[in-house]
C-alpha cells in the first residue's frame, strides 16, 4: 500500500514547505508516501464558490486511479486520536492494495462529485486551520502513526 496525500495548490509559505519536506524524509523509513499537488485553479474571481468547487473536483478526480481508496480530510469527518489512527493505518495497511489517497480539498471544501467518489472522511479536529498548515499537521500525524506500529519513543503516553 502507498499513502498520498493530495492537496490544492502549492505550499506557499517556506517554513511550512520545509517542516512538510523533513516529515516526508522520515516517512520514507516507514512507508512509501508521496504528496500530489493539484494546481490551484485559474480565474477564481469570475467563478462561484460551486463553480470553483467543480473545477477543483474536476481535477481531483483526474488524479485518481483505478483501485484507489479516497479518505477526505473534512471537518465532518470521523475524528481519531493518534493511537486510534495508527490502528486505523494498520487496517489499512490490509485492506487497502494500491493507493490510499488523503485528500484536502480548496477554501470551499469538496464538490458532491469528489463527496460521492470517497470512501470515508476524517478530521483532524474540532478546530479550523488553514489549507496550508493541516498539509504539515497531517503528515505529522502519519509519522506518529507510523512510530506508534513500530514501537518507537516518539508518541508519549
Amino acid at each position: 500500500m502507498k499513502i498520498v496525500l493530495c492537496v490544492i495548490g502549492r505550499t506557499d509559505a517556506d517554513y511550512l514547505a520545509s517542516a512538510i519536506q523533513e516529515y516526508k524524509n522520515r516517512l520514507s523509513h516507514y512507508i512509501p508516501f508521496e504528496m500530489n499537488v493539484i494546481p490551484d485553479i485559474k480565474n477564481v474571481r469570475n467563478l462561484s464558490e460551486g463553480q470553483q468547487k467543480e473545477k477543483e473536483g474536476e481535477a481531483i478526480l483526474k488524479f485518481m486511479q483505478p483501485g484507489d481508496y479516497l479518505v477526505l480530510l473534512d471537518e465532518k469527518g470521523k475524528e481519531f486520536s493518534s493511537i486510534k489512527f495508527a490502528d486505523y493505518l494498520e487496517k489499512k495497511r490490509h485492506t487497502v492494495s494500491k493507493r490510499l489517497v488523503f485528500l484536502i480539498g480548496g477554501p470551499y471544501g469538496f464538490s458532491e462529485t469528489v463527496y460521492a467518489a470517497s470512501q470515508e472522511k476524517i478530521s483532524l479536529s474540532k478546530m479550523t486551520f488553514s489549507h496550508q498548515m493541516i498539509r504539515l499537521i497531517f503528515i505529522e500525524q502519519l509519522y506518529r502513526a507510523m512510530t506508534i506500529l513500530n514501537n518507537e519513543p516518539y508518541h508519549h503516553e
